[in-house]
């Protein structure tokens, strides 16, 4: 779903192979998943659903194993999208809303925004707490329990999800494949999180 490319290429630059997903079949051996993309919510969902892996990523959020969404891929993981009719996965509680228009900002929200942590979670370093980060939307999520926001980014005067995390579930609203080297290591640091047991986030 549109950025596929650019995460297998930050991946490869990490030294990290990986695998694309077409179906439930291709799932057997797999133990973590990154779910990017780039596009509209409810013909994402669609694509989902004719592939069959709806019911699989829905086993996969509940078992909580390890789960990396990016940018639509984020959105994807909640209830329902403004942008849409159609419900998400739901892993994550809350919904999708358009970003404001009053924020005198333009949308889509498109370039380099700084991180403010709430948080900690695999992707986020207490050493780096506002690393700048590329954006690509028009949407963004607001979670029922705030305990599961663990970044946001500024848009206008307003402060808008930039990272989510439950457990092993989590994602960014941002492109970190696009982020230069911040956003290489977070990658990476979600690559050594893996390699170390993915202790499960609070």
């Amino acid at each position: 779903m549109g950025n596929l490319h650019s995460v297998e290429k930050c991946l490869e630059r990490l030294g990290q192979g990986c695998s694309l997903i077409h179906n439930a079949n291709d799932l057997d051996g797999v133990d973590s998943l990154i779910l990017p993309g780039v596009g509209a919510f409810d013909p994402a969902m669609a694509n989902l659903r004719a592939t069959g892996l709806v019911p699989h990523l829905l086993r996969w959020g509940q078992e909580d194993r390890p789960l990396l969404g990016i940018c639509l891929g984020l959105q994807l993981l909640f209830e329902q999208s403004d942008e849409g009719s159609d419900p998400g996965l739901g892993l994550l509680g809350g919904r999708v809303i358009r970003l404001p228009s009053n924020s005198g900002e333009r949308i889509p929200h498109m370039g380099w925004a700084p991180l403010k942590h709430h948080g900690n979670c695999p992707l986020l370093s207490s050493d780096a707490p506002s690393e700048w980060v590329y954006f690509v939307h028009s949407y963004a999520a607001i979670p029922t329990d705030r305990n599961d926001l663990k970044a946001s980014a500024p848009f206008g005067d307003q402060e808008v999800t930039a990272v989510v995390w439950r457990g092993r579930v989590g994602a960014c609203q941002f492109h970190p494949e696009k982020s230069s080297d911040a956003g290489e290591q977070m990658i990476k640091r979600w690559l050594t999180w893996l390699r170390n047991g993915a202790e499960p986030c609070p």
